[in-house]
């Protein structure tokens, strides 16, 4: 959490309006569902780290891979 408040720029902010009768548990549940719907937890995540460039490249390559791993991994099972 302490990367949220360090960023230069935070441009996201997920809020919900409790309905009249709704318990706080829903509402709770409906922030999480929109907190994760707009990725703000990988985000954070994402910029707490620092990579170097080099090693970003390299797991943007890996990430590519297991897609297209995935994928033909379907696609093979769909032809059967």
């Amino acid at each position: 959490m302490a990367c949220f408040f360090l960023c230069e720029e935070v441009n996201f902010l997920a809020f919900v309006l409790i309905e009249e009768g709704e318990s706080l548990e829903s509402a709770l549940k409906r922030f999480k569902r929109r907190v994760q719907q707009e990725a703000i937890i990988k985000e954070i995540k994402k910029h707490s780290v620092y990579f170097k460039p080099g090693e970003r490249k390299r797991m943007k390559e890996a990430q590519a891979r297991k897609r297209m791993r995935r994928r033909m991994k379907r696609e093979k099972e769909l032809e059967y």
